[in-house]
């Protein structure tokens, strides 16, 4: 009965390391399609160098919002927060820098 309850035992710690792998991987994978979402607009800024329509206050919100994930993520220790937060607050703010430097000057 003892070794039954041991197996038992080992069985549950085995699903729930890959449960707990799994749920990771879901993070990450969702993590970088949310960060890498702004990528075309990018692109497409860099390209025709025009800016104009892109509204900063959604980047300035964007910015702040990543930012805070991104700390939530250290203070978890969570390196998939921290690391696709830190990616998409990068881009956010590189949007903002672009916007500015593409601004037309009337």
């Amino acid at each position: 009965m003892y070794n039954n309850i041991l197996t038992q035992s080992s069985e549950q710690a085995k699903t729930m390391n890959m449960d707990e792998k799994m749920i990771k991987a879901v993070g990450l994978v969702a993590g970088i399609l949310t960060a890498s979402s702004l990528l075309p607009q990018l692109f497409k800024t860099i390209k025709t160098k025009e800016a104009e329509d892109v509204a900063p206050f959604m980047f300035w919100m964007l910015v702040t919002g990543t930012a805070l994930w991104t700390y939530y993520g250290v203070l978890r220790d969570d390196l998939p927060i921290m690391i696709t937060n830190a990616f998409s607050l990068s881009l956010n703010i590189l949007m903002l820098i672009l916007r500015k430097h593409y601004k037309k000057d009337d």
